[in-house]
């Protein structure tokens, strides 16, 4: 189900909020919870629920066991059953077929026969997430930064809790853990909430989707020229911020409806001065986790700039496989890795950290430009010629076109381009009691609802990964 669409705005959300505040006891709602979260993710494929509460028992256990302990080697051995259990999980189906197609190919390459066969396993929605957010509970368990959960009931709420079920933010369980044995429900919270949903789900329809046309027209050319190229690649640039972002915003936005105060996800990456400093401020609940259960364990930066080096590019060289079972993610992830090595030994100043920092802020986004370019192509055949196009050797025209709707796609890639440079972030828009403000708000939500009538609900783009 999508938060962009009429079955949840006006069928599931009421349902839930009238159940959670207005039907059940306050001991039944996190169970209430439980069941709304099940019905949102089966919407798509109710078989994958056995696999998400598949995951929540083998954690809640291991978990469990780890805190009853005293014993280091049984609380690692738990630990391990946790971990395993999980990227056991999260591999066979995200990354089997890349498996399997690298062993044939290499396989036809020295004249033998692997045999082994191409599944084509549908990804479950949301893996790559919740596998992530139900290893932090064991983790931090065994590490002591968490007590285990009250009940089982409690950790299900936890993993399966909708807002950011599918697409994050990345909630660890410590952020969490007080949260679910006590939390507060005020009117402020409920406001806030709100605000922040409406902006989120404005970004989502009304500026990503605006764009998404430009990015899909260019990518999928067969040959594109320097004008078309960079325009559809620019498109994509802000399309996968406006939606992502949005996104975390309706998800911060429920949890608040419902009480609880999930981590901030973005904070206008577009206007860092450094790729270091974009990594601080995109998908910053990802940034962290890598950063903690990852670069840290590998190393960190205490055992010399050269394993420093190594420890970013092999951390963001996983972080680029998690986002998908392609070489052009792993080639994605290598690429940053580079990039943050390379400014490490500058001091985490950018390349061009002499220069003022407008200009500062101009290179970093084209660095970042270019990632999104293997981002997107899906192949390296699609890199190719798309970077072809960027360099001019296909010619120099060919713009998006401006018959039809094109021009409100232009208007939409100008006025983008604006918001992301000069204009404040959701998080910095406060919410306050006025009559103002809920006006605003109620026209977007009408305009985006609108929206709905014209043009069919789309996906979030991380619902992929």
């Amino acid at each position: 189900m999508l938060f962009n669409s009429y079955e949840f705005l006006f069928l599931l959300l009421p349902i839930i909020l009238i159940g959670y505040y207005l039907v059940l006891p306050k001991v039944w709602r996190h169970g209430w919870l439980v069941i709304c979260s099940y019905v949102f993710y089966g919407w798509w494929d109710y078989r994958y629920c056995g696999l998400l509460l598949l995951a929540t028992c083998i954690d809640y256990v291991a978990g469990g066991r780890i805190a009853a302990t005293d014993d280091p080697k049984k609380k690692k051995r738990w630990l391990w059953v946790s971990v395993c259990s999980d990227l056991s999980m999260l591999g066979f189906f995200k990354y089997y077929d890349l498996g399997a197609g690298t062993v044939n190919t290499i396989a036809q390459w020295v004249g033998a026969d692997s045999g082994l066969p191409m599944l084509h396993l549908l990804l479950p929605v949301g893996i790559s997430f919740y596998t992530f957010q139900a290893m932090s509970y064991s983790i931090d368990i065994y590490r002591g930064h968490a007590r285990p959960a009250r009940s089982f009931i409690d950790f299900a709420c936890y993993v399966s809790l909708f807002p950011q079920l599918v697409a994050g933010p990345i909630v660890r369980y410590h952020e969490l853990d007080s949260q679910l044995r006590q939390h507060s429900h005020t009117w402020a919270k409920a406001g806030a909430g709100i605000t922040l949903f409406v902006l989120g789900l404005s970004k989502k329809v009304l500026l990503a989707d605006a764009v998404a046309p430009m990015a899909d027209w260019g990518f999928s050319q067969a040959v594109i020229g320097f004008a078309g190229a960079w325009t559809s690649l620019l498109a994509y640039t802000l399309q996968i911020y406006f939606d992502f972002s949005g996104y975390s915003d309706m998800a911060v936005g429920l949890g608040l409806m419902l009480g609880f105060r999930f981590p901030q996800n973005f904070n206008s990456p577009y206007k860092s001065a450094s790729v270091t400093e974009f990594w601080q401020r995109w998908h910053i609940s990802l940034s962290s986790w890598l950063r903690d259960y990852l670069y840290i364990p590998l190393g960190g930066n205490r055992k010399g700039a050269v394993r420093t080096y190594i420890n970013l590019f092999l951390t963001m060289l996983l972080g680029g496989l998690w986002h998908g079972a392609s070489w052009t993610f792993m080639l994605w992830g290598a690429y940053h890795g580079s990039l943050l090595a390379l400014e490490r030994m500058h001091g985490r100043q950018g390349f061009g950290w002499r220069l003022p920092r407008p200009l500062q802020v101009a290179g970093t986004f084209v660095l970042v430009m270019f990632g999104w370019l293997l981002f997107r192509a899906g192949s390296l055949q699609g890199f190719a010629q798309m970077a072809k196009g960027l360099l001019g050797l296909h010619g120099w025209g060919g713009a998006y076109p401006l018959a039809d709707a094109g021009a409100l796609n232009w208007v939409a890639l100008v006025f983008c381009t604006g918001m992301v440079f000069v204009a404040k972030n959701s998080w910095e828009v406060r919410w306050q009691p006025r009559w103002r403000l809920a006006i605003g708000l109620v026209l977007l939500f009408l305009l985006c609802v609108a929206t709905f009538l014209v043009n069919t609900s789309s996906p979030f783009l991380y619902f992929q990964f």
